[in-house]
């Protein structure tokens, strides 16, 4: 694909962790395109005119908003084929953490190398402790998401353990420190969220809304990772305007 211009991402303050939960959006993304969260799936994101949006200009817009975008890769999750040279353009104007559907250390290190601030490793679908440890041992630049269900963990079948917080504290044991819990189809489970936080930063997403903010902050959680909607992506590509995204929040180096 063509090359964009390189550009000089701000840098990432030098300072101890925010003081309140830090709030970042989370960009799905399929066959270079943009989609939102719909009743039956992701669809497709439009302008108020029916067109698409174009990609490079929403990462633009948050990047000038948001400290971090949090990327989930569809095609990686489903097809197990992350957009890496899509995402080697939009690491250029933006910090990502990226969900690019990792099974296996070497997928970890593809996104990473790709331009990824940190690649997420989710209980889903990476393949069990054994994998945990090879990424580790290539990269610490990693995240480990919980993804949970109304069953309970959502888990790949190499892990040994159903329990949330038992899994994550091995995790935590290997020295990897971020989490990422992701309760889907549940709201989320704070009591169990403030257990997680109080072992290491963690972040919120799944069902988790901005409107939740007073609980995050109840929580301990370092943050709260958003979907973004219509409202949220107007103003781009000929879309009405819509009020500013929230203000940015401090940087930090845990990102």
């Amino acid at each position: 694909m063509g090359g964009r211009p390189p550009t000089v991402a701000p840098p990432l303050a030098e300072a101890s962790a925010p003081t309140a939960p830090q709030l970042v959006p989370c960009l799905l993304f399929r066959r270079g395109e943009v989609y939102l969260p719909g009743e039956e799936g992701p669809v497709p994101a439009r302008t108020a005119e029916g067109a698409r949006v174009d990609p490079f200009d929403i990462v633009d817009r948050l990047a000038a908003e948001y400290a971090l975008i949090y990327l989930v890769d569809l095609d990686g999750i489903e097809r197990g084929e992350p957009q890496l040279d899509f995402l080697q353009e939009f690491s250029r104007e933006a910090t990502l953490w990226v969900d690019g559907g990792v099974r296996r250390a070497d997928q970890a290190i593809d996104i990473l190398v790709a331009g990824a601030r940190r690649a997420v490793l989710s209980s889903a679908l990476l393949q069990g402790m054994r994998e945990l440890r090879r990424a580790w041992r290539l990269s610490t630049e990693l995240v480990f998401e919980l993804e949970l269900d109304p069953r309970g963990l959502v888990r790949a079948n190499t892990w040994e353990t159903a329990d949330p917080a038992g899994l994550l504290a091995e995790v935590r044991a290997l020295g990897l420190d971020h989490a990422v819990v992701s309760p889907r189809e549940v709201d989320p489970n704070w009591p169990l969220i403030a257990a997680v936080a109080a072992g290491g930063p963690t972040w919120v997403d799944g069902t988790f809304d901005r409107a939740q903010m007073p609980e995050l902050v109840r929580s301990g959680a370092r943050g709260g990772i958003f979907h973004l909607d219509d409202q949220a992506l107007a103003g781009i590509g000929g879309a009405p305007s819509s009020p500013p995204l929230a203000s940015r929040t401090a940087r930090d180096d845990d990102t």
